[in-house]
């Protein structure tokens, strides 16, 4: 599973380039992911409504064409009672002969600043294991995935809390534990650093 990070903003790709550093496999590109010839898989950092109306959810419709968006709000209708929520994504059918699949991931309710939340490591993770369950049950695999920045332009997601999110999520992806305990819950908890507003103390022994 190829992931390929691109995005026309600078400054976000080389917050990818330093929070994905120990990741060569994972390519950054900067620019517009209309330019990109091969990909079998978009993600749509989307709000939980699957209004596709503007920045890159406008250019996915304005790429795959306006029956993507009323298909997709049909799935989250029958599949999520009219609100898909953060922290979940679906492997979509674009209907698009090069490209065949979207990847519906929130980043936010509806437009609104994410600023000092965990969505965009959320957000990633979801995709991630989104694509991963795709794999394991369709006979069509996604082989690559094309990713722009998550929570970075409406969110505000300030490009390295974003990136530090997206790296953690597809560190965490690759390198599942071996059992679970509260030591390693209470440690993932720390990478994370958001997630609510109380704080816990976890036992060590």
């Amino acid at each position: 599973m190829r992931l390929i990070l691109i995005d026309p903003k600078v400054e976000l790709c080389t917050a990818w380039e330093e929070a994905f550093s120990d990741h060569p496999e994972v390519e950054i590109r900067c620019g517009y992911f209309e330019t990109v010839e091969s990909f079998d898989c978009m993600v749509s950092a989307a709000n939980s409504f699957g209004l596709m109306d503007g920045g890159v959810d406008l250019a996915i419709i304005n790429f795959f064409g306006e029956q993507l968006e009323k298909r997709v709000q049909r799935h989250i209708i029958d599949q999520y009672f009219g609100e898909q929520p953060i922290g979940t994504s679906f492997i979509f059918p674009t209907l698009h002969p090069r490209h065949p699949f979207i990847a519906h991931t929130p980043t936010m309710r509806t437009p609104m600043a994410i600023t000092g939340t965990d969505y965009v490591y959320l957000a990633m993770k979801a995709l991630l294991e989104a694509v991963w369950r795709h794999n394991q049950s369709e006979e069509v695999k996604i082989e690559s995935i094309l990713c722009p920045g998550l929570g970075t332009s409406t969110g505000r997601m300030p490009f390295k809390e974003a990136a530090r999110q997206m790296a953690l999520a597809y560190k965490n992806f690759k390198n599942p534990p071996l059992g679970i305990d509260w030591r390693y819950a209470a440690k993932r908890q720390m990478e994370i650093k958001y997630g609510g507003n109380l704080y816990h103390k976890f036992r060590k022994d």
